[in-house]
């Protein structure tokens, strides 16, 4: 993600048999572009978003605005909203995040474990700072995009409350998610409460990958 249009790792867990993500393992990255969707200005969104598959007006106030020549629309201030920018950042790529400078970076050491193995944790290096979260855990990103520090009390609620007694019946799928994906996940967000299974799940359950 970063400064350019490269993917980023996102781990699914999935209920096959439900045809559901429960939630996903994600990242530094991830989280900076979940949350950078709150910064995202609602004319960047229309853009993104084609306006037929918009709910609501929105779409047809875009257009107004695209159609409306400089006799109507006062000079140099139709581009603010047609192609507005996120504040802070420079550039309209969804992707685009600050990027990380050595005069603000610091390296550290965290952990990071699987919800589906909780004994086996791995160590890792990080360099910070820059986006908006800290790159200090993994993050657990529920379907309705409800985020928090992975743990295993959180694992083992989420699973009790999905009525999940046999972990073998799950499937881990490793995705990348480009710019197509994180056009999906933005649109899904704004259309559902099943905002990963819309985005990266197919009508059989199956992962949807570049």
């Amino acid at each position: 993600m970063g400064t350019t249009d490269c993917c980023v790792n996102l781990k699914l867990l999935i209920d096959p048999e439900n045809n559901r993500v429960l939630f996903a393992e994600a990242g530094k990255e991830f989280m900076d572009f979940v949350f950078h969707i709150l910064a995202l200005p609602l004319g960047t969104i229309t853009q993104l978003i084609n306006e037929k598959d918009m709910v609501g007006s929105i779409g047809s106030l875009y257009s107004s605005i695209e159609n409306l020549n400089d006799t109507y629309m006062k000079s140099g201030l139709k581009g603010n909203l047609s192609e507005p920018k996120a504040p802070g950042y420079g550039s309209q790529n969804l992707l685009s995040l600050p990027a990380v400078t050595s005069s603000t970076s610091t390296t550290k050491k965290y952990y990071r474990c699987s919800c589906t193995s909780w004994n086996a944790c791995r160590e890792y290096e990080w360099s910070t700072e820059g986006g908006y979260v800290k790159d200090v855990v993994t993050y657990m990103v529920l379907d309705d995009l409800t985020v928090k520090p992975m743990s295993t009390i959180s694992c083992i609620s989420l699973l009790t409350r999905f009525n999940i007694k046999d972990l073998g019946v799950l499937e881990e799928r490793e995705i990348n998610v480009s710019v197509n994906e994180a056009v999906k996940l933005l649109k899904a967000s704004l259309l559902s409460k099943r905002v990963l299974t819309d985005a990266f799940l197919g009508n059989k359950g199956e992962v949807k990958v570049n």
